[in-house]
């Protein structure tokens, strides 16, 4: 039996300017939103744009080229795997959040 495999790719623009952190011990993360758009026509023949947001991470290496490549409105590629987890916030919340862990980007085109 084959192993399924986790695996994302998406195309789209960055929503934001990277966030980059260092941590104690040298790890390095970034973090960034992505918007990917796709567009059809509906019932009545109008264009519909439909844009989805997602949470992007990448760490080290990754994290060190997003820094070094990347601002708000690039078009990127970005290719890593699914990930949820959650937290209690100091009330008590839970929250949920789901990203996508980068392990390759591609950037695509710069803003004007």
């Amino acid at each position: 039996m084959n192993a399924l495999k986790n695996k994302v790719q998406l195309i789209g623009h960055l929503g934001n300017d990277p966030e980059i952190k260092t941590f104690d011990g040298g790890k390095t993360k970034a973090r960034f939103s992505m918007a990917t758009s796709e567009v059809y026509k509906n019932d009545k023949g109008e264009k519909v744009t439909e844009t989805q947001w997602h949470n992007i991470v990448a760490w080290n290496g990754t994290a060190k080229i997003v820094e070094k490549l990347l601002k708000k409105g690039n078009e990127v590629v970005v290719e890593g795997k699914l990930t949820s987890r959650s937290w209690d916030d100091k009330d008590g919340v839970k929250h949920y959040i789901t990203e996508v862990v980068a392990n390759e980007i591609l950037l695509l085109k710069t803003k004007e």
